[in-house]
């Protein structure tokens, strides 16, 4: 009448999960209970002795209780010489491992306990309760089970366990708090009851000769999550969950789990930051970066902010307007579709558009101009005219494909501003975006996680979705125009001299968000920069910022250690069709190059900024002092409560890059 329970207690079996970086060595963050399950074949003899010793000396012997064992509780009780509980091995492990079973004391509970342990006496094997039992045992420092507990105490693997270390972990069974790190008359109470236990294994014979005291490893402290890592596991979890893993499974599940995330290129990301960002960075101004391999989607790096300042990251949850960066998809999307290289569109300013007027930065034209001078000098007028012939809905799907979710990019595709980017993004998005065009057109899911292994199943590699965007020539001839931006354009800050980079800036209207977009054959990198309360981005001494400044310089000091002893590899050959040999020439900016900016410059705006509702990030608020960078608060309004969205200011946006690198586009020499 009493069944043994079909299931078992949730916290008796389950095993905690380990995230590692991408070398599946070095650890990122532990998610659950510390313990991992091991068959009795890897627990020494002499420490399954010591066990048995302690804890239920008849046990091989008994038929699962002991009414002996009961009567000497009491008198171990009475007399102050606790070496054996009342509890046999099998009660104890029936009432911690079976649900439906709780720890307070009851006649009743303890009649089915009593009751089970006879029946799995009679089902199970001795040894099978043994494996069990030591695997479930709480042993203290936070371990649960046998190899939990020799890593904890001695730093070793169970089956590298002396005699006399097992006999400390058995003499720790009954007073796990107390001996987990004994001191002073704890010490000498851990000592004692380590010797009886010795002194029980020699009465059973199940010990010759002497034993040591052993030396106990210092406790190791609760496992932090420093730097990015609280960032890291988020975003583990969160893909984890998408892929069918619940927190259960994680928690609990055993997991090991390999990332994308490069520990080299983490660090190299974080430095890159901090060392290019002056001092004088005002405490609410954010940047982020993100690095994916073009070839996987994997992203292998990224830079989120300060985790103990603000739980908002700055690479996967923060979305900003795209400025200039998004102006390739459209390049990309027309050279899908019948356009190339030499195609000529009005690059004058400004340009009217239904009810719409569209200037350049300083209201500068261009006159017909080609799309490689469109792209080097990030004309504005000349992307809303390529938008408006090609089919704003066009370009919408190829971001989509891109990586872009339809939901950042819906409420924009029919403006005429759409090119121009005033749809939100991520540096993480961004990143892999422009992925694509590294990988010959085609887009490679973005993901942080390279492989999932349960405890004691099998191993399963992530396969990321590949979708092809564009052709392998419209991908090639996009590299090629964002080639020139980085040679000769408006992205030279971020020149790498020992290798070929194309790239895009991007600055916003008014500077709330600067970007640089780049990559190599290998690596695509996306480097954002913007303020919380959605303000100008200005830094004392530096100025007002521009993508082709600190974002660019930023991308390069970062590049440059991520590229480091890296094969120098090139991109493909660009279309000869529709032009000739003169593209294979410099361009020569010199004629066109942009006026330093003054303030005078400035354009007067002719709309109303209103936030965007839609933008995912309105939800989450950073703390009012979110710093990258140690140094004084700009003396703004601090005091205004910060915003928590970064909104896009309206559907229309005029991209300020075409006027910005440094304060100058530089020529072939420069």
């Amino acid at each position: 009448m009493t069944p043994i329970p079909d299931s078992t207690q949730k916290d008796a079996t389950a095993q905690g999960s380990v995230i590692y970086y991408r070398d599946g060595k070095s650890v990122i963050a532990r998610k659950g209970i510390d313990r991992k399950i091991v068959p009795l074949s890897k627990v020494p003899q002499p420490v399954r002795d010591a066990v048995i010793a302690a804890e239920n000396r008849s046990f091989y012997e008994d038929g699962g209780v002991s009414l002996k064992g009961t009567a000497r509780a009491v008198w171990s009780t009475v007399s102050g010489q606790q070496l054996q509980g009342g509890s046999t091995i099998t009660q104890q492990l029936v009432r911690n491992y079976y649900s439906g079973l709780s720890q307070e004391r009851s006649v009743t509970r303890k009649f089915k306990e009593i009751m089970i342990s006879i029946k799995v006496d009679q089902s199970r094997s001795k040894d099978w309760v043994l494996e069990q039992y030591l695997n479930t045992i709480y042993f203290g420092r936070g371990a649960n089970g046998i190899e939990a507990a020799a890593q904890a105490y001695f730093g070793k693997h169970a089956d590298k366990l002396t005699l006399s270390e097992g006999a400390y972990l058995a003499a720790v069974i009954q007073q796990p708090s107390r001996f987990a790190d004994p001191e002073g008359a704890d010490l000498d109470a851990a000592k004692a009851r380590w010797q009886a236990v010795v002194d029980a294994m020699r009465q059973m014979g199940t010990l010759d000769g002497e034993a040591t005291f052993p030396a106990l490893k210092s406790p190791k402290k609760p496992f932090e999550l420093k730097g990015q890592a609280q960032y890291m596991l988020d975003q583990v979890t969160a893909e984890l969950n998408r892929r069918g893993y619940t927190d259960e499974d994680i928690s609990g599940g055993g997991l090991k789990v390999v990332t994308t995330f490069d520990k080299k290129l983490m660090t190299a990301a974080e430095k890159a930051v901090k060392d290019v960002l002056p001092e004088s960075t005002p405490k609410k101004v954010r940047t982020g970066l993100a690095a994916v391999d073009p070839a996987t989607g994997e992203v292998v790096a990224f830079y989120g902010g300060k985790p103990d300042r603000s739980d908002y990251d700055n690479a996967f949850s923060a979305k900003v307007m795209a400025g200039s960066t998004f102006k390739p998809y459209t390049l990309a999307t027309a050279l899908d579709n019948g356009f190339d290289l030499s195609s000529r569109v009005n690059g004058n300013s400004p340009m009217h558009v239904a009810s719409a007027s569209i200037p350049n930065d300083s209201d500068r034209s261009y006159g017909r101009i080609n799309l490689v001078r469109a792209t080097q000098n990030s004309v504005n007028t000349a992307f809303v005219d390529l938008g408006q012939k090609v089919g704003l809905d066009k370009v919408a799907t190829t971001a989509e494909k891109a990586g872009i979710p339809e939901a950042q990019l819906q409420q924009h595709e029919t403006a005429a501003t759409f090119p121009l980017g005033v749809a939100s993004v991520s540096a993480v998005q961004n990143a892999s975006g422009f992925a694509t065009f590294a990988n010959e057109g085609v887009h490679m899911e973005a993901h942080v996680v390279k492989s999932v292994t349960p405890a004691g199943g099998q191993k399963n590699v992530i396969e990321p979705a590949a979708t092809e965007v564009v052709s392998k020539q419209a991908a090639a001839d996009t590299t090629y125009a964002m080639e020139q931006v980085v040679k000769y354009g408006t992205g030279t800050a971020a020149r790498l001299y020992d290798r070929p980079v194309a790239g895009k800036t991007g600055t916003t209207d008014k500077s709330k968000a600067v970007w640089f977009n780049g990559f190599t054959p290998q690596l695509a990198v996306a480097v954002d920069m913007f303020r919380d309360d959605n303000k100008q981005v200005e830094i004392p001494g530096y100025g007002v910022q521009f993508g082709g400044q600190l974002p660019a310089q930023v991308w390069r000091a970062f590049m440059s250690e991520a590229m480091a002893g890296k094969p120098v590899e090139e991109f493909p050959e660009p279309s000869d069709i529709g032009y000739g040999s003169d593209w294979r020439q410099p361009v020569d900016t010199r004629q066109d190059e942009p006026q330093e900016r003054r303030p005078s410059d400035e354009p007067t705006p002719w709309f109303t900024p209103t936030p965007e509702e839609s933008d995912p990030t309105a939800t989450e608020a950073p703390p009012t002092r979110d710093e990258e960078t140690q140094g004084p608060p700009e003396n703004d309004n601090d005091s205004e409560s910060p915003r928590t969205d970064i909104p896009d200011d309206s559907t229309q946006n005029f991209d300020q890059d075409d006027d910005s690198n440094n304060g100058r586009a530089r020529s072939p020499s420069g």
